[in-house]
C-alpha cells in the first residue's frame, strides 16, 4: 500500500465519505448485498448499526448510517471467511507476526476452535466440547473469584444481562467490560454530582440548544452520525464552540451526502463557530476560567442555584481566588480565549455541554467532567429544553451493557432484584475492573479469563504486562466474529467462539429473534438481523451464555436453555430485575423503541442530599512527571484513533481527514517543537516513557508536522498503549489515563 502525507482540504463527509464506503463494500465483496444491508441501519424494522452508540434521528431517512458505520457492516457482511483450512494454513506464532489490519481484514469465523500447543495451530473442536472444557476449567477454580468475564459494549441487553447472571450464580462480580477503559469517569463524576452518570439529553435537546460545547471529541471519525445534528444547529444559528488540541476537520466543515444542493455545488457547512486548542490535559482550567468569569460578571440562574444545588459559596471562593495566570498556563489558552468562551455561554439560554475520550483519559477526569457539570449546573443548564449534559459513548451498546448489570460494582438494590428473581444469592463484594483483572492474572490469582466480545489483549494498557498477564490463564475464552490479536495472545488453553453478528438473522426455537440496545441518550430499541448467517455453526451471544451455564451450573434453578428459545422470556426477567424496564416487551416493539428516563433531567437529584452538588477541584499538576524522563524537552502525547479505525478494529490504513495515507505509526507533532528538537516532519523516531516502575519504549513513529499546541503529541492507539503503564489511571474511576502521556523523543534506532 502506497504511504504517503498529504493534507486533506475538502470538508468532512461530502464525496469523500461516499467514495470511501463504496471502497469498503467492494473490497469486501459484496456491493448489492452491502447496499442492500445499509438500507435496514438503523431503521425500526433492521438491525443496529455495530457500530457508534449515536441514537436514531426519527427513522425520517432511508439512509441512517454513515461512512463508519458503513465500514463496520461491511466488515460483518463480508464475503471472506476464516475456517478450518485457514488455521491449518497459519501458525499461532505466524499470526502474531502480522499487523491488526491484516487479522481483521481476513473475514467471519465460522466454526469453534481450541488452540493445540503441540502443533501450535487452533483446531475445530464441537460446540458440545467447547463449553464441557469451559465449566470442566471453571469448576476446577479454588474460588469463583479466579474468573474474570469481560464485556465487549457491542454485545446486546439480552445477551449482557444473561452474562452477568451467569457470573453471579456462578459466584462472582468480576465483570470488567469496556466501560472501565472509556467512560467510567463520566458514571462517577456525573453520579456525585447529580446523581445520576448518563447523559441528561435527547436528541431533540439538540434542535432547541442555543450553544454546544464540545470537548475533546471528534465526532468526524468517532461518530460521524453526530455532524448531522451539528450540521442542522449551525444553519439555524447555534454557537458550536470547541475545545480540542488537535484540529480535526469534523468539528470545522462538513459536506452533508444527503444534501444534493451541497454535494452538487461542492458547498459546506461551517460548525464551528469558535475553535480553541487547549494543551491536552487543559479542559478543567478552561471551565474552570469560564466559570471565573460568569461569577465576575454574575451571569448566573441564581434562582436554579437556590432551588436545585449545594456548595456554592465554596465553589465561588475557590474559583474567584484562582489566578488568571495559572488558569493561561494550565490550560493553553490566554485570559482573552477564555472569556469569549464565556461570552457564547453566558449569552445561551440553553447551553449543551458533550465531550469523549479526550476528556475521560486523565488522571483529573473526574474533576473535569465534575466542573463541566458545575458549569451547567450554575446557569440551570440540566433539566430544561435545549440544555445539559451529553458523554459521547463509544460502541454501540456500551451504555446498555451496564444498564443490565455489567458492573463490579452492582449497587446492593440491583443485585437483590436479581437474587429474587431467580431464587439465589448474589455474591456482594465487589469484582475487578479491567485493570485489577489484568493484575490478578499477572499475580496468578485469575486463571479463566472469559471475553464477551471485544480486544482485550489490544484495548489494554501496559502491552507487555496486559500479554503476559493473559499467557499466565489456565485458559482464555473469546466470543467474537472475527479474528483479532486477543485470540493469539492465550492461556495454557484457548477457546475462539464465533457468534451471529447484528446483521444476521437469529433463529431459535420460537422463531427469528431480535435483540435490544441502549444508545447515548438512553432510547431502548430492537434490532433484528436480515442477513443469512456467515456459517451454519455460528450461536447467538445469547445462546453461547445460556449453553455455557448449563453445562457449568448443572444445579441452577434457572431455565438458562427455555430463556434463549424465545428472547421475549429474557426481557420479561429483565422487566423483573432492571429499573425502567416494566413492560419491556410491549414497550420495545413500538417503532423506534423507548426513553427510558433519567433523573436529572427531571431535576430530581439521587444524590444524599437530594440537592445537585457543585464541586470544586485544584487545578491539575502539569510538573509532576519532569523530573523522570532526563534531559531533553518533555511532551505530553495523547492517543487517538484513525478514521479507518473503530475502537480496537482497522479497516484500512488511510486517516484521511489528517492526511495520512497508508500509514499507522506515525507521530502528530507541532512545526516549533520540530525546531526545537533539530528535526523534520518525515523522521522516523522512538517514543519513551519513564515511570516508577520502569522505562517504557514505543519505537520507529513518523513525525508528522500537525495543527497541535506546542508540547503536546498524538499518535494512534493501540501502536502507543504500550507507553502507558497499569498505574496510570483516572482519580477514582480507574480509567487507563491514555490521553496524558509524559514522553521524549529519541531518533529511531
Amino acid at each position: 500500500m502506497t504511504q504517503r502525507i498529504k493534507l486533506y482540504k475538502q470538508p468532512a463527509g461530502g464525496w469523500g465519505a461516499l467514495k470511501s464506503s463504496l471502497k469498503h463494500i467492494s473490497e469486501q465483496g459484496i456491493l448489492q448485498k452491502g447496499i442492500a444491508t445499509l438500507l435496514h441501519s438503523n431503521q425500526p424494522d433492521g438491525f443496529d448499526c455495530p457500530g457508534c452508540a449515536w441514537p436514531d434521528r426519527n427513522h425520517h431517512s432511508t439512509f441512517e448510517f454513515c461512512e463508519n458505520g458503513v465500514k463496520a457492516v461491511a466488515a460483518e457482511a463480508t464475503k471472506r471467511t476464516v475456517d478450518t483450512a485457514f488455521f491449518e494454513k497459519y501458525s499461532v506464532a505466524w499470526l502474531a507476526d502480522q499487523d491488526d489490519y491484516f487479522l481483521e481484514s481476513q473475514g467471519r469465523l465460522t466454526e469453534p476452535m481450541v488452540y493445540d500447543a503441540a502443533s501450535d495451530h487452533y483446531r475445530p473442536i464441537a460446540w458440545d466440547d467447547a463449553f464441557a472444557l469451559v465449566a470442566r476449567e471453571l469448576n476446577a477454580l479454588d474460588h469463583p473469584d479466579q474468573a474474570l468475564f469481560y464485556t465487549s459494549g457491542r454485545t446486546s441487553n439480552e445477551a449482557a444481562f444473561l452474562y452477568q447472571l451467569f457470573a453471579r450464580e456462578f459466584g462472582t462480580n468480576n465483570l470488567p467490560d469496556c466501560s472501565n477503559m472509556c467512560h467510567e469517569p463520566s458514571g462517577v463524576g456525573m453520579i456525585e454530582a447529580i446523581g445520576v452518570g448518563k447523559g441528561t439529553i435527547t436528541l431533540d435537546d439538540f434542535t432547541q440548544a442555543e450553544a454546544i460545547f464540545i470537548f475533546g471529541q471528534n465526532p468526524g471519525t468517532n461518530h460521524p452520525r453526530m455532524l448531522g445534528e451539528l450540521r442542522a444547529a449551525a444553519k439555524r444559528g447555534c454557537r458550536i464552540v470547541v475545545f480540542n488540541p488537535l484540529k480535526e476537520r469534523g468539528l470545522e466543515r462538513f459536506t452533508d451526502p444527503q444534501s444534493p444542493v451541497e454535494m452538487l455545488t461542492g458547498g459546506a457547512t461551517e460548525l464551528a463557530s469558535l475553535y480553541f486548542q487547549p494543551r491536552i490535559g487543559g479542559d478543567l482550567a478552561v471551565v474552570k476560567g469560564i466559570i471565573k468569569v460568569l461569577l465576575e460578571t454574575d451571569a448566573l440562574d441564581r434562582n436554579f442555584i437556590a432551588a436545585h444545588t449545594d456548595g456554592f459559596d465554596t465553589l465561588r471562593d475557590e474559583v474567584l481566588a484562582e489566578a488568571w495566570p495559572a488558569l493561561e498556563e494550565s490550560s493553553g489558552l490566554t485570559e482573552a480565549q477564555i472569556r469569549e468562551a464565556a461570552a457564547v455561554y453566558a449569552a445561551s439560554n440553553a447551553t449543551i455541554c458533550t465531550w469523549g475520550m479526550g476528556i475521560t483519559q486523565h488522571r483529573h477526569s473526574v474533576a473535569t467532567i465534575q466542573m463541566i457539570v458545575n458549569l451547567l449546573l450554575l446557569k440551570g443548564n440540566i433539566g430544561k429544553p435545549g440544555a445539559g449534559a451529553c458523554p459521547v459513548r463509544g460502541h454501540s451498546n456500551v451504555q446498555g451493557d451496564r444498564t443490565m448489570g455489567i458492573n463490579e460494582k452492582p449497587a446492593a438494590t440491583f443485585l437483590d432484584k436479581l437474587g429474587a428473581a431467580f431464587d439465589f444469592t448474589p455474591p456482594r463484594e465487589h469484582g475487578h475492573d479491567v485493570v485489577g483483572a489484568i493484575a490478578a492474572m499477572l499475580s496468578g490469582e485469575g486463571k479463566v479469563f472469559f471475553a464477551m466480545g471485544g480486544n482485550f489483549a489490544t484495548a489494554t494498557p501496559d502491552t507487555e504486562r496486559t500479554h503476559q498477564a493473559l499467557r499466565n490463564c489456565r485458559l482464555t475464552v473469546h466470543v467474537t466474529t472475527k479474528l483479532n490479536r486477543s485470540h493469539l495472545v492465550h492461556g495454557e488453553q484457548a477457546l475462539i467462539l464465533p457468534c451471529l453478528g447484528r446483521t444476521e438473522i437469529d433463529r431459535q426455537a420460537g422463531g427469528v429473534q431480535g435483540v435490544t440496545v441502549e444508545d447515548s441518550m438512553s432510547m431502548v430499541h430492537i434490532s433484528t438481523g436480515m442477513n443469512a448467517p456467515a456459517s451454519a455453526n455460528l450461536l447467538s451471544e445469547p445462546a453461547i451464555v445460556a449453553r455455557l451455564a448449563a453445562a457449568t451450573l448443572p444445579q441452577s434453578k434457572t431455565p438458562w436453555l427455555w430463556l434463549v428459545e424465545d428472547y421475549d422470556r429474557i426481557r420479561d426477567k429483565i422487566a423483573e430485575v432492571v429499573d425502567g424496564f416494566a413492560d419491556f416487551n410491549a414497550r420495545v416493539h413500538v417503532p423506534g423503541g423507548f426513553y427510558l428516563g433519567n433523573a436529572a433531567r427531571e431535576q430530581r437529584w439521587r444524590t444524599a442530599g437530594a440537592r445537585a452538588r457543585l464541586i470544586s477541584h485544584p487545578l491539575p499538576d502539569r510538573q509532576r512527571f519532569e523530573t523522570k524522563l532526563g534531559d531533553g524537552p518533555l511532551f505530553n502525547l495523547m492517543t487517538v484513533r484513525s478514521h479507518d479505525q473503530y475502537n480496537t478494529t482497522v479497516y484500512g490504513l488511510d486517516d484521511r481527514y489528517r492526511g495520512v495515507f497508508g500509514h499507522r505509526r506515525v507521530c502528530f507533532i507541532n512545526k516549533q517543537d520540530l525546531a526545537r528538537l533539530g528535526m523534520q516532519a518525515g523522521q522516523w523516531v522512538d517514543m519513551t516513557s519513564l515511570w516508577d516502575d520502569g522505562e517504557r519504549v514505543a519505537r520507529r513513529f513518523l513525525l508528522v508536522e500537525y495543527d497541535i499546541p506546542e508540547g503536546c503529541l498524538a499518535s494512534y492507539f493501540p501502536e502507543t498503549n504500550s507507553l502507558v503503564p497499569l498505574s496510570n489511571v483516572a482519580d477514582k474511576a480507574r480509567t487507563p489515563a491514555s490521553k496524558s502521556i509524559p514522553v521524549r523523543l529519541s531518533h529511531a534506532l
